[in-house]
Formats: structure tokens, C-alpha cells, sequence
């Protein structure tokens, strides 16, 4: 029987951890190949976990060519030997020059937290694995030669057809296949928007703010602009003397503060835009899916009359953030020049996974993953939000924005300032992003009696969350 180490699998699920350990064994030797796996019933007895854990981790092997699997036989190990690498470092012909300029690659960071709230991940364990590898098959079957044909800038009619009809059944959008732009994350469709309304625009951000998006608009050429938000959103006075041309905001749910913007502030915002032809926003609806009270709040691009909005979202929220597909919907009027001036870009994202997400999301299988997830961020937010106030924290704390999205603030009344608390936290192997450091601009607010922390808490795992809230008493009652 194959030992799995549950000991030192750090921030891994239970899913990740028997993947990860599997497919080690199978490049160091250790699972010869053919050979024949454990059924997933008798391994998950053999430890302890439940067969829908080991069927997503054998399922993963699979998609990624580790196993393949014989109909009533088995899970057997690919014979990876016929990929092989060649060695450079025995033919000096092929060996690269000594005095070569050293190639720096970029890494993600590798961190040893017990807990990372600064961390946006989602649970592997809680990816449909099978349900994806059948539907990958399926497509596969269809033989259909757009699979690999040139695929248009706006992506695959199946995918933005699919969208169309989601949006309209789950956020009440009213809108057509011929609006949907497919990119490959949000990245691409801000550098598109960028190349069509020009760099010579100035492009407003909220501030506090995701600072990604002023990175990828400066990169791209374009002048930034932040605008300081309050407690409805994003000022429409502070907006309209900012003089810009396009504004990015979050309307549903703004990151980091988790406010909601008003009724009052939308008509205000969407004034701003309409006092000029050339005046545009871009709405980033991107966690408006986990809303644990009352039902989605109307988009602004629903409210829209004069065609100004944008409307943005993304799968890396509700499927996984290593799933690079987000989305936007073009107001109909910009439309054809749209597609005039960037119409001969090819789609980034393959046909092969569009053509799979939009059977997954036609057949269902996306909305009730939806809820699913819903259900498990919502017992997960609880469950440390009741053992925050549980703790000893409690009696210097207040916690902020918890009824929406996958993130909440945590304001203390601490006689230190938030870096020094900060610091404290992570000597015990925690990390939380304070709320100031999310803007452009120094936070007055953040003054040592009120430090505001962002707990970002869908990559966090349920079983350390004892450990995490005693592990943040240590940092902070006792400092």
C-alpha cells in the first residue's frame, strides 16, 4: 500500500497533499511504470480519508498524464521514460557557456506560514476533478476541428453564449454572445481596454485598491489616477476633479474595505460618465457569486441606459485562481469599433478548455458548483469568525464586512501600531495584509489605535483555524 505523510503537508489539503506525494513517488521511481494503484475505496480506508478525496487526487494524475486508468481493471502508473530529457551536462558541445549571463527566472513566492490570509487561493480538494476530466473527454470526441483552429479575439461562441445565459438567469444582464470578449484572466482584457480607449486617457482607480490593475494600466502606457473612497464606495466629487476619463471600480463588493456601494452612489457615478462622450467604466464584479445574505445585488451595468459600462468578472474566484478565463461585456455601441481596432488578436485562452467550461456550465454543473462553494466559504467565514469572537481578541476587536465575498476586516484597538502587530504575527507564522497597505496613499486612518487588518480566508484551512486564532492571540494579547 503507497504511504502518504500527512505530517509535513504545510498548507496542502488532504486532496493536494496524497496528489502531490503520489506524483513524487512516480518521478523519483518509487511507483514503477504500470504499475497497479490501490482502488480508491481501499486506499481511502487504508488512510482515513473519504473516496471522493482519493478520486479527485487519482483524477488530477490522470488529467496530467501521471496514471491512466483500464475500465474494471484499475489505476495503473504512466511509463513516463519515453519523454526523455537529454543531459547536457555530458556532451560539452551542448553544454552551455561558463561565462553566460546568469538567467533569472520569476517564482512565486515560497512562504512557510502556517496561515496566509494574504493568500487568494480556493481549496483544491473542492475542484470537481472528475466531473472535469469527463467533460474534457467528451469534447474530445466531438472531433470538432475548431479545437484546433484559429479561434477569434472574442473566444469561442459556444463559452460566450454559455456566459450569456448565465448572466442573464443568475445576475438578471440581459445581454448577447456578441458582447462577451473571453481573456485569459483579467490581465489581458485591461491591457485590450487600454489599447482601445487609448494611452492617453487617465484612468482612475479606487484607493484603497487592488493595485494590479493601476500596475497593468501604467504598464500599458496609460496616467493613473487614484480616488479616495468613503463609506459608499468611491467619491463622485473627488471622481469628477480628478478629471478622468475612465474610472475601475468594484461596485458589488470593493476590495479591500468590503463596501457596498449605494443606490444614490451608482446614479452618481454613472452621471459622472454620462456628462461625457468619452467618459467609460469598468465594473469588476469579481466575488459578487459569494453573497451569504439576500440574493446578488443588481449589476451597474444593468443600470446603465447610456452604454458607459464595462462589465468584468472572472472563474479564478469560483473555480480556481490557476483557471486563467475571465470575461468582459462590451457596451453594444462600442462594439464593432471594438473589434476594428483589436479584431485581429487571436483568442488567448485554447478552444479546448472554452469548449469544456461551456459544457460545464450548460449542463448545469456550474451553478451547482456555485452553491457548493457558497455553502463551504460561508461554514469556513463562521467557523473563524465565531472563534475569533470566542477568543481573547475579542474584547479589542471588531470585524467588519463579513456578510459578502471571501475576505473581512478585522479593526483592533491596540496600543501598537499595525506594521509592529504585523510583525508580531507573522514570528508566530501568520500573515494578514493591513488595509493600508492596499493604498497609494498613506492611510491617516490606520493610526495605532485602530490597525485594520484583511483576512482573507478561502485558502485557509478549516482544521488549523484553532491554531491560527491562538497562534493571533499570542501576537496580540501579549504585545
Amino acid at each position: 500500500m503507497i504511504t502518504i505523510d500527512f505530517e509535513n503537508r504545510c498548507e496542502f489539503g488532504l486532496c493536494e497533499c496524497i496528489y502531490a506525494q503520489i506524483k513524487t513517488q512516480i518521478l523519483n521511481g518509487t511507483l514503477l511504470p504500470d504499475e497497479k494503484l490501490p482502488s480508491k475505496r481501499s486506499f481511502a480506508e487504508h488512510l482515513g480519508v473519504s473516496v471522493i478525496t482519493i478520486q479527485n487526487a487519482y483524477a488530477r494524475l490522470i488529467s496530467e498524464g501521471y496514471l491512466y486508468s483500464i475500465e474494471k481493471k484499475g489505476f495503473f502508473v504512466t511509463n513516463l521514460s519515453l519523454e526523455e530529457v537529454p543531459d547536457f551536462s555530458k556532451d560539452s558541445k551542448n553544454s552551455p557557456a561558463e561565462n553566460d549571463s546568469k538567467i533569472f527566472l520569476p517564482q512565486f513566492e515560497k512562504t512557510d506560514f502556517f496561515t496566509d490570509f494574504r493568500n487568494n487561493s480556493t481549496s483544491s480538494e473542492k475542484f470537481p476533478f472528475s466531473l472535469w476530466t469527463h467533460l474534457m473527454r467528451k469534447v474530445l470526441k466531438t472531433n470538432d476541428e475548431r479545437l484546433l483552429s484559429r479561434i477569434p479575439a472574442n473566444g469561442v461562441f459556444e463559452l460566450r453564449k454559455a456566459i450569456a445565459k448565465y448572466l442573464l438567469e443568475f445576475r438578471n444582464m440581459n445581454v448577447s454572445a456578441e458582447q462577451i470578449v473571453i481573456g485569459a484572466g483579467t490581465e489581458s482584457l485591461y491591457t485590450m481596454l487600454v489599447q482601445f480607449f487609448g494611452r492617453d486617457k487617465l484612468y482612475a482607480v479606487e484607493n484603497p485598491g487592488y493595485h494590479k490593475v493601476a500596475k497593468i494600466f501604467e504598464l500599458n502606457g496609460a496616467a493613473v489616477v487614484p480616488v479616495d473612497i468613503d463609506e459608499s464606495g468611491i467619491n463622485s466629487d473627488l471622481l469628477e476633479k480628478s478629471s478622468a476619463d475612465v474610472v475601475h471600480i468594484s461596485p458589488a463588493h470593493h476590495f479591500p474595505t468590503g463596501v457596498v456601494m449605494p443606490v444614490k452612489r451608482r446614479r452618481e457615478i454613472l452621471s459622472w460618465a454620462n456628462e461625457s462622450e468619452n467618459r467609460f467604466i469598468i465594473e469588476d464584479d469579481y466575488d459578487s457569486e459569494f453573497r451569504f445574505n439576500g440574493k446578488p445585488l443588481q449589476t451597474l451595468q444593468n443600470a446603465d441606459e447610456n452604454a458607459k459600462v464595462i462589465y468584468i468578472n472572472t472563474f479564478s474566484k469560483t473555480l480556481s485562481p490557476s483557471f486563467r478565463i475571465s470575461y468582459m461585456v462590451l457596451p453594444e455601441r462600442i462594439v464593432n469599433d471594438f473589434f476594428d481596432r483589436l479584431g485581429f488578436y487571436s483568442c488567448p485562452v485554447s478552444a479546448f478548455e472554452q469548449f469544456t467550461l461551456a459544457e460545464f456550465i450548460n449542463q448545469g454543473f456550474f451553478g451547482k458548483h456555485i452553491i457548493r462553494m457558497k455553502n463551504y466559504y460561508r461554514n469556513l467565514r463562521n467557523n473563524l469568525i465565531n472563534q475569533l469572537e470566542a477568543s481573547k481578541i475579542a474584547s479589542i476587536a471588531k470585524i467588519n464586512e463579513e456578510e459578502a465575498g471571501l475576505h473581512f476586516l478585522l479593526k483592533l484597538n491596540s496600543p501598537l501600531d499595525g506594521k509592529r502587530l504585523q510583525q508580531k504575527l507573522e514570528e508566530h507564522k501568520i500573515r494578514i495584509p493591513l488595509l493600508s497597505d492596499f493604498y497609494y496613499t498613506k492611510n491617516l486612518g490606520d493610526t495605532p489605535e485602530n490597525p485594520t487588518f484583511v483576512l482573507n480566508y478561502s485558502g485557509i484551512q478549516k482544521e488549523r483555524i484553532s491554531e491560527t486564532v491562538r497562534r493571533m492571540e499570542d501576537s496580540i494579547i501579549q504585545s
